[in-house]
């Protein structure tokens, strides 16, 4: 995208943006996005989020629309518990998504005791149903937690910022620094500095964020200590690596030992031995029994769990820079293929690019079939060094890692692979 085609973009009260809607006043700006409050033709209520792309330098224009239009997509899963995108422009070269509006605000200042159980169980389904397609949320705080008209907590920013925001932010593409404590605060572990081995982003690393928001709500305090500067930031960290957090807090919170044994899931500083799931945490949830009889007015997101009869006939790209490719394994298999080698060289039979990172292995996976089941392996077999090779960052289906040995696929599952993920479809 070039500098010509992008132009600064601010807007004035009663501005008319793109012929289509009237801005009403600011809602929020951030590093890289402006939200506004607008009104249609019609007089809705609704809300502009606007990619500033003119603060940023040309070379890292193309990978922030890139995900501003993967943010625009998973804002269209179908959930009551997700802040719903409904449509995207582009306005002098900026784009932007129209969003629902939430005159609720965030789940900041919130404290409201008795409502605890319900926003927790609302937050956890609207995971639930970002990790049914593959996403991971990746910066779960209060200020990413709105509330409907209807009362309902409902997830939102699910693009920009997170995990990728922090990478850009470190290489200070603005040319100054920037404010990081508020996504620290939430951030697991093996994300805070992903090294080689432990890279791959999980819903684990949302499970995590969530046991650091509710602790925080619950008890107004940081789990790990105060984050004030610098000095403090290393001695959270160190707690939040050691699991060493303030359990003491929750012994006035009502139903305290409950949250502790829900928090204390999450918190595992080891994510192979953290909650799992959305769906784990729920089920320690108080009052979680009457809570799930709570019905969306929308289609479940269970909708690709496995049913019965179900074949496993391609992969589909949910997250990554392919966003939307489909890999046809059944047609693959049709044609002599019962073994497919999955990596980011060439010569691998499934070729899934990552260009923007690099913690997908060149030749990372295999996946094998004899026409009805099939398994994923971690690692491919090197005929030049005569030995199987495992991937560097590993390979996880759902949050499980998966060894040489090997884990039979079902329909519905999420495949990670670095900064990639695949989801497991039927015909």
């Amino acid at each position: 995208m070039s500098e010509a085609i992008v132009t600064r973009c601010d807007f004035l009260v009663g501005e008319i943006v793109d012929g289509r809607f009237i801005i009403d006043g600011v809602l929020g700006e951030g590093s890289f996005g402006k939200v506004f409050r607008v009104k249609d033709g019609d007089g809705q209520i609704l809300a502009l989020k606007l990619l500033k792309l003119w603060e940023v330098p040309s070379e890292v224009r193309s990978p922030l629309v890139q995900r501003f239009s993967m943010e625009f997509q998973t804002g269209q899963i179908d959930s009551e518990y997700l802040v719903r995108s409904l449509s995207y422009g582009s306005v002098k070269g900026n784009p932007y998504i129209i969003m629902e509006f939430c005159p609720g605000g965030d789940l900041t200042g919130f404290n409201d005791v008795s409502l605890y159980s319900k926003v927790g169980f609302e937050m956890l389904s609207g995971l639930k149903a970002l990790h049914s397609c593959g996403k991971v949320h990746r910066d779960l705080k209060p200020e990413n937690v709105l509330f409907k008209s209807n009362g309902v907590a409902a997830l939102t920013d699910f693009g920009i910022s997170g995990d990728r925001n922090k990478r850009m932010t470190e290489r200070n593409i603005f040319g100054k620094p920037q404010q990081i404590f508020g996504t620290y605060a939430y951030m697991p572990p093996e994300q805070v500095n992903r090294v080689r081995g432990e890279a791959t982003v999980l819903p684990t690393t949302d499970i995590f964020s969530f046991g650091v928001l509710f602790f925080q709500l619950l008890t107004g305090f940081l789990p790990f200590g105060k984050l004030e500067n610098h000095n403090d930031l290393v001695t959270y960290q160190m707690n939040a690596k050691k699991g060493l957090w303030a359990q003491h807090s929750l012994r006035n919170v009502p139903d305290g030992e409950k949250w502790k044994l829900l928090i204390e899931g999450c918190l595992e500083p080891d994510f192979k031995h953290r909650l799992q799931s959305a769906e784990d945490v729920l089920k320690l949830l108080p009052y979680y029994s009457t809570m799930s009889n709570i019905k969306s007015s929308r289609k479940s997101f269970d909708f690709f769990k496995k049913k019965d009869n179900d074949l496993i006939n391609s992969l589909r790209i949910m997250q990554g820079e392919e966003f939307g490719q489909i890999y046809k394994l059944t047609e693959m298999y049709k044609s002599g293929y019962s073994l497919f080698t999955m990596g980011r060289e060439e010569d691998n039979l499934l070729v899934v690019k990552e260009e923007q990172s690099f913690y997908m292995s060149r030749y990372h996976c295999t996946i094998e079939t004899d026409g009805i089941r099939w398994f994923i392996r971690d690692g491919q077999w090197q005929p030049e060094k005569n030995s199987w090779i495992n991937s560097t960052n590993g390979t996880f289906v759902n949050s499980t890692p998966v060894s040489q040995l090997g884990l039979m696929l079902n329909v519905g599952d999420i495949i990670s692979i670095g900064d990639v993920k695949l989801r497991v479809e039927s015909n």
